[in-house]
């Protein structure tokens, strides 16, 4: 694909473009879905696309090109120059990065083994017979493989390639009409893939979660999930660019250098994370991706930064450029020293929330949220749980993380299509959180 990228740049140039980034994708993706215990459907998609970002005297302009000819390319290239022309500049764009830069591999990130995969449906069956072993009577899910290639040029002199692998699946498991569990497994080395894991998790939340009672409202401690606190990380992490911070969709305005999460808590982007889902050798402009603190000892250290909004603020880019917004690549909540059985005989009375889903923000700036518990809900009584059902978590994410007064020990890596940043979060014991009754 790089001779598609020297065309595009070549010809941007001839048209009196400033800035020129050409980020081109080949992606290959496999999905094999299941239902009432057997697969259902098998899908591949191979897929070229170019993401093109150009400036012309501070004007800012992105488009997506999945017609690669030629004639297309100037077509477009026509197109956005024309429209450009009447845009207003925008005065606080700095300009991209400067290259070139040296890049390092990253362990586990490419696995050969995954590219050859012929037959992935021995894994789904693992998952499923993991969770009928457990109690379950009906299994569901899906299973994806992805091999990607990443072809970047620049006008500022970077050319980078890389290449990455990745296998998941996403099991949930049924016992009846109100009982169901969930579990997942992501991983970018087909050696550490761990089906039956996500199935055991499944069917053992969905045998536990037998005969609901309606739960009660008020002010809980809560234990999360992993895969439950990771969907609210998952959020937090675009309230974490500065774009969205600019854009007034984030709670972390204005506290740089504030408190904002428990001593205990610190929460960091992770470029660079071997077997990371969301790991890459360099971000949009070329800048080779790092390990970056967010949040540290509860302290708010830095919003996510491209190179533009990085010389605004006086500071330098924390390697997180998205083509417009800076993003973050894994997010890493450090981990406690609490074992999970110690985190649940801490809790006299409380709340154990595996799962949660429709998580909406009332007010983006205050971090005013609700979400709503999904698959198995436990009242916590002196280390037993008992199942609930029908109730939502109303509460304020800045409270939460403050709120936050113990972490499990070990790390789950959790990326589904409620968890789009890939997320490591151990169990997390929150204490006053509020809990209110779900409209049915």
């Amino acid at each position: 694909m790089f001779d598609v990228n020297e065309f595009i740049l070549k010809k941007a140039k001839e048209l009196g473009f400033g800035d020129v980034v050409v980020l081109s994708y080949e992606t290959n993706r496999r999905q094999v879905r299941f239902a009432n215990n057997e697969i259902t459907i098998a899908k591949n998609w191979h897929e070229r696309k170019v993401e093109l970002f150009v400036e012309l005297e501070k004007r800012v302009a992105g488009t997506t090109i999945t017609e690669l000819s030629e004639e297309n390319i100037e077509r477009t290239l026509k197109t956005l120059l024309s429209n450009m022309k009447g845009m207003a500049p925008k005065e606080d764009y700095y300009g991209i990065a400067e290259g070139p830069f040296e890049y390092r591999d990253i362990s586990e990130t490419f696995d050969k083994a995954i590219v050859e995969l012929d037959e992935p449906n021995e894994y789904v069956e693992r998952a499923i017979n993991a969770a009928l072993e457990e109690g379950a009577k009906r299994v569901a899910g899906v299973l994806y493989t992805d091999h990607d290639k990443i072809y970047l040029t620049t006008s500022n002199g970077v050319e980078a390639f890389d290449e990455g692998t990745g296998i998941e699946i996403s099991v949930r498991a049924f016992i009846g009409d109100l009982e169901s569990g969930h579990g997942t497994n992501s991983v970018r080395v087909l050696k550490k893939f761990d089906p039956e894991s996500a199935g055991r998790k499944a069917g053992e939340i969905a045998k536990l979660a037998q005969n609901p009672e309606q739960g009660p409202e008020g002010k809980f401690d809560v234990i999360f999930d992993p895969l439950a606190f990771a969907n609210l990380l998952s959020y937090m992490s675009f309230m974490t660019s500065a774009y969205a911070a600019e854009a007034g969709f984030s709670f972390l305005v204005n506290k740089l250098g504030q408190k904002v999460a428990a001593e205990g808590v610190t929460i960091k982007d992770v470029g660079n994370m071997p077997n990371g889902y969301g790991t890459r050798k360099f971000d949009d402009e070329g800048v080779p991706t790092r390990e970056t603190a967010i949040i540290e000892n509860g302290t708010f250290k830095t919003f996510l930064l491209n190179t533009s909004l990085a010389k605004k603020y006086g500071t330098e880019t924390t390697a997180n450029a998205g083509l417009v917004i800076p993003h973050a690549w894994n997010i890493v909540l450090e981990p406690g020293d609490y074992s999970k059985e110690e985190l649940f005989s801490d809790v006299k009375q409380g709340i154990y929330i595996t799962n949660v889903w429709y998580t909406r923000f009332q007010n983006y700036v205050a971090g005013d949220f609700s979400t709503i518990p999904r698959d198995g809900i436990f009242l916590v009584e002196n280390g037993e749980l008992k199942p609930i059902r029908n109730i939502r978590v109303s509460d304020n994410l800045q409270r939460i993380l403050e709120n936050i007064v113990a972490l499990g020990r070990d790390l789950y890596h959790i990326h589904w299509w409620e968890v789009n940043t890939p997320v490591s979060a151990p169990y997390v014991l929150v204490k006053d959180v509020g809990i209110t009754r779900a409209t049915k």
